[in-house]
């Protein structure tokens, strides 16, 4: 028995189906994905391009707004986005403008511009936290402030949540296990024991949370406000709340990772639910899809900082150096990007307008196909992202979410998606609207699912 309620049998042949279809539709994919083989592993440059649904890698002639096409000439309707690092459309009119403007004026100098100080204005505005910082992946600014967490409190432990997503950051590659904590499995590489100094508990569970806090240990908790990557799991009423004064209680800083979660609104969680936290942090489409990161902090941690600063001067031998930045970090192109999206992208009107009302739409017709099919499934919706899970209610944890999955089920319907021109996150079905979807749209993508799932649903064995 599946948790999905549909048969492996019937799963396996409309797969077959549509491996067929995608293979007979993309010969210049096909052509590129061979000759990739001679020079990258793998045939992609990042392996998990190869984990996708299709059979054999897709390969992007260009994207606009919220539709891209493939080398074959095919148009999809963009409901990835770039796994959030696109949120706002892709190449959005003023970000293309600043681009080929900052391009002729300079791209790095390690020497800040106006365009720095304005940022660093926009964000202390927006998400309420007054002083900045800037990296260049949301896996560099959640590393630096573990780093300066560790300083300021003089403690090793960090807490996350089981099944995380802070990017690839080696202390947040742990699972809650049995009421222990262990390595994430696929884990290559490391040499450490991770659980030394990291710690996971179950979202959503005060109890966990309050025990692994008890030994005052604990430098900081980093937590999404709701989990994003294990599958869409929403907190519970009034838990956030407890682990601000569970970490105050403990003495413990509070790290907030908005990278998935500024989909809810123009300051994120943190502003739509008042989070207070020590710290914030994010990346991918803060600077409308150009690389850049950014973390914030209190009044109090810069001043904790500062100390920091001082006490590793006074102890050092020489020039000392934080461990922190990289050369390319805060260049003159990402904080030009940066301040204009801040400006004229990622704006009040582009979340309430478009992407927060396409996306309740959405939710809404994935709740209605889902029972007209008579599917023991669920939606869990954020802001301007939603996710059709295969249980019957939203999981509450990232062990519900996990056991909810069905892989093949899963990339099936995202094969036949793609096959029919539309394009949703993979390793799970979430989905995400920015300004430039329509209501034709989101129509298209459930008339879509629609008719998949009736055929799917008409195979032998296809109900169990």
């Amino acid at each position: 028995m599946t948790t999905s309620g549909i048969g492996e049998a019937a799963i396996e042949t409309f797969t077959a189906r549509e491996r067929e279809r995608f293979l007979a539709r993309n010969p210049k994919s096909l052509a590129l994905a061979e000759r990739a083989r001679h020079s990258l592993f793998g045939g992609v440059p990042m392996h998990w391009m190869n984990d996708w649904s299709m059979p054999s890698a897709l390969f992007v002639s260009h994207a606009q707004g919220a539709r891209f096409f493939d080398v074959d000439g095919h148009e999809y309707v963009d409901f990835c986005l770039g796994d959030t690092g696109s949120m706002f459309g892709h190449s959005p009119v003023p970000i293309a403008r600043a681009l080929a403007e900052q391009g002729a004026r300079g791209l790095t100098t390690m020497l800040p511009g106006e365009d720095a100080v304005i940022a660093g204005e926009l964000l202390a505005e927006r998400f309420g936290l007054p002083f900045w910082q800037v990296a260049t992946t949301a896996t560099d600014a959640n590393r630096y402030v573990i780093r300066w967490a560790r300083a300021i409190t003089g403690r090793k432990t960090l807490l996350v949540f089981d099944g995380c997503y802070h990017g690839t950051v080696d202390d947040v590659m742990v699972r809650h296990q049995d009421g222990r904590t262990v390595h994430r499995g696929g884990l290559i590489g490391e040499v450490r024991n991770l659980a030394e100094t990291s710690r996971a508990v179950p979202f959503n569970d005060v109890a966990a949370l309050e025990a692994a806090l008890a030994q005052d240990d604990v430098a900081a908790i980093l937590c999404e406000p709701a989990m994003t990557n294990i599958g869409m799991v929403l907190p519970a009423p009034g838990f956030l709340d407890q682990v601000r004064t569970l970490s105050r209680k403990h003495g413990t800083l509070l790290i907030i990772d908005e990278t998935h979660t500024l989909s809810t609104g123009p300051g994120g969680c943190t502003r739509a639910w008042n989070l207070q936290p020590d710290f914030i942090t994010f990346g991918k489409p803060i600077a409308g899809g150009v690389p850049c990161s950014a973390y914030g902090c209190t009044h109090d941690m810069a001043q904790a900082m500062r100390l920091a600063q001082q006490h590793a001067s006074a102890t050092s031998h020489g020039h000392g150096h934080s461990g922190m930045g990289t050369t390319l970090s805060a260049n003159a192109l990402a904080m030009r990007c940066l301040r204009v999206n801040l400006e004229e992208v990622m704006t009040p009107a582009a979340y309430y307008t478009q992407m927060l009302p396409m996306a309740a739409r959405l939710a809404s017709g994935l709740r209605e196909l889902i029972a007209r099919h008579g599917l023991a499934w669920s939606v869990t919706e954020l802001g301007a992202r939603c996710e059709f899970q295969f249980c019957a209610t939203p999981p509450t944890n990232g062990a519900e979410a996990e056991a909810a999955f069905h892989d093949s089920l899963q990339q099936a319907l995202h094969l036949y998606l793609i096959n029919r021109g539309i394009l949703i996150t993979p390793f799970h079905n979430m989905t995400l609207c920015c300004p430039d979807i329509q209501l034709a749209d989101v129509d298209r993508l459930l008339a879509t699912l629609d008719r998949g799932l009736t055929e799917l649903l008409a195979l032998p064995g296809a109900r169990v």
